[in-house]
């Protein structure tokens, strides 16, 4: 038994979630029945979803029979459940070639990092770096964001108003500061958040993944957005790598 869940159900669960992230569609106990070999009849499956909908991992859209994770769910998953996905050694060393050569110019460096980052999470990236003088955000923190068109392409966002949702927080910096530094107290921290959580309006399909470094002296935030299902076997490794190598490059 996991966090009061049964062996079944905890399996049932991490296959509706793998399942999710990979279509994009709510999960019925038809569809889990036919497609993977769980062992038990479909009625069976469809009272353990009901139990998990009841324990709040799942929950069931209204346009849908089927079911899709919560917050609550995706949390345990990543926390539980999960097998990340490494960088492979060559992609880790081309990662390191690209910021080397902007290691001088904190500038030229989160851009790059910002840019690699989005380009291998398929996410929209984005960063800070803080000024240590001030105790608010304002003109001097500074501000990098790569990767917008890839939000397009998940059907969570495919209603133009919800992508203008989206996009106006990185213009309010308060909202930006409460992303990054608002829930961690420590450099090592790296946050799962969700856009129900922040009560957002139009960020409900909004997943955020975030983690903190230190450059030259100034506290950082490094992160990718996208929707609540983003691909965390492979995304949550190349973020901690990312982050981890801003600090190698910079302060080396």
């Amino acid at each position: 038994m996991t966090d009061g869940l049964t062996a079944r159900q905890t399996q049932i669960l991490k296959t509706i979630i793998d399942e999710y992230i990979e279509t994009a569609e709510a999960v019925g106990s038809e569809n889990l029945d036919r497609k993977y070999n769980l062992g038990v009849s479909p009625a069976t499956i469809r009272n353990e979803m009901a139990h998990l909908t009841k324990s709040g991992y799942l929950r069931q859209p209204h346009t849908s029979a089927g079911r899709i994770p919560s917050p609550l769910a995706i949390k345990f998953y990543i926390n539980q459940l999960m097998e990340e996905k490494q960088m492979s050694l060559v992609d880790e060393v081309k990662a390191k070639e690209e910021m080397w050569d902007c290691r001088d110019d904190i500038d030229e460096l989160m851009d790059e990092a910002t840019k690699a980052l989005s380009a291998r999470t398929k996410s929209m990236a984005f960063a800070e770096v803080k000024d240590p003088a001030k105790g608010g955000t304002g003109a001097k923190d500074r501000f990098w964001q790569a990767g917008h068109t890839y939000i397009f392409e998940n059907p969570e966002f495919s209603n133009i108003r919800d992508c203008q949702n989206l996009f106006s927080i990185f213009n309010e910096m308060d909202k930006l500061d409460k992303i990054f530094f608002g829930s961690s107290q420590t450099q090592s921290t790296l946050d799962v958040l969700f856009g129900e959580e922040l009560g957002w309006p139009g960020l409900e399909p909004a997943g955020i993944i975030a983690t903190h470094f230190t450059i030259k002296g100034k506290r950082g935030a490094l992160g990718i957005i996208g929707p609540a299902r983003i691909s965390y076997q492979t995304a949550i490794p190349i973020l901690r790598y990312f982050g981890n190598l801003i600090e190698e490059v910079a302060n080396g």
